[in-house]
């Protein structure tokens, strides 16, 4: 099936789905007007997201917390996704559920950087935490409660809920051999990493996920980052552009947030709370180890079908992003006193974690390379 069909496909399938969700009623309550009691404490949600119907990874990640959800409370809590561009733009996520037009949100929280320079530092900023360490900033080290803080000022209760590992660097029509070979280049990367390419000769532009195979087809853009080997093969980027480079500086452990209006999640009692925030910690789990999986299938893939062999950034280029990455944080830190405070936050806990992981994690990756041949 080619891409664009499996796409308007899926979509058209979701959208359809979601109307006939939305429009059923239950026989008592059409009947006679009134709920039965078995039913007046039914809540359905909308949720909206940043992602295709159905999209692999990203967009079933949705699908399951819903499912979750529901099959936690036993249908007590029903939540109905709305792909990007059903409800509202891919964009518009986050502005829907502080307004009260949607109940929740899938989505990357540093989509809204224009909001607040902090948000980013919850998703993902450049040469920051890995998956690991983020949920441990998050969970154990001060991250939620400052996370609360920025939230609450947007009427949004923010918990983690989806990640997608180290990402790649994305995808060129031509290849990168040094820095020069950015000046002028027009490249798809949000969040930070933007900047960073940015300040490096770039034209950055901002795209929703679903116009990035079209764009770099037509030429508009010439490079684009999306997020790994399963999700680009799903856009089919290996049909638009050949040159496939890493690491994802941008986006070292980028983790996914389930938003939701500040005055829906205070009306719930909190056991569903507690219910809510056990299905959004279980699928930040399954989602790590589901990328990690899929993104090796398709690394095969990309080289086998496609004779695609991802390349590292070379040095010079690799050097320069660390310095105007480090440039850029310590410039957003000083922009505004909470920023700061989570910046602050943000690096102790990440020098913390990166001392141990000097003799833990860092020192097993070397000696298992050292010590097996896989």
């Amino acid at each position: 099936m080619k891409r664009r069909e499996f796409i308007t496909g899926a979509a058209a399938a979701g959208t359809a789905a979601a109307l006939a969700a939305c429009n059923t009623e239950t026989p008592s309550s059409a009947a006679t007007g009134t709920a039965p009691a078995i039913s007046r404490n039914r809540r359905q949600l909308k949720m909206v997201t940043t992602w295709p119907k159905n999209f692999p990874g990203l967009g079933m990640s949705a699908e399951r917390i819903a499912r979750e959800i529901a099959l936690a409370t036993e249908d007590r809590i029903t939540v109905h996704v709305f792909a990007a561009g059903e409800l509202v733009g891919a964009f518009e996520a986050f502005d829907a559920v502080a307004a009260g037009a949607a109940d929740m949100a899938h989505h990357p929280d540093y989509y809204q950087q224009g909001k607040s320079k902090a948000f980013p530092f919850f998703t993902s900023v450049p040469f920051g935490m890995m998956a690991d360490e983020l949920a441990a900033w998050i969970e154990c080290d001060g991250g939620q409660a400052l996370w609360d803080e920025l939230s609450e000022r947007f009427n949004v209760k923010s918990l983690l809920a989806c990640t997608t590992n180290t990402q790649m660097g994305g995808w060129f029509r031509r290849e990168i051999k040094s820095v020069e070979d950015f000046k002028g280049l027009k490249m798809r990367m949000p969040g930070f990493g933007g900047e960073v390419l940015r300040r490096m000769g770039a034209a950055v532009v901002a795209l929703p996920g679903s116009e990035i195979f079209t764009s770099l087809q037509q030429g508009a853009i010439d490079g684009a980052e999306w997020v790994g080997p399963w999700n680009d093969l799903a856009f089919g980027m290996p049909m638009v552009a050949k040159h496939y480079y890493y690491p994802g500086f941008h986006e070292p452990g980028a983790g996914l947030t389930l938003a939701i209006n500040l005055d829906v999640w205070n009306s719930f009692s909190p056991s569903d709370q507690a219910i809510i925030k056990g299905v959004c910690g279980r699928e930040y789990i399954y989602s790590w180890g589901e990328f990690k999986s899929r993104n090796a299938d398709a690394q095969q893939v990309l080289e086998k079908d496609y004779k695609i062999v991802a390349k590292p950034f070379p040095d010079d280029v690799i050097k320069e992003m660390a310095r105007l990455s480090t440039q850029l944080l310590a410039e957003v830190a000083e922009s505004d006193p909470f920023v700061k405070r989570v910046y602050e936050s943000y690096m102790t806990a990440m020098k913390k974690y990166n001392k141990y992981q000097e003799i833990s994690d860092y020192a097993y990756i070397d000696a298992r390379r050292l010590g097996l041949k896989l």
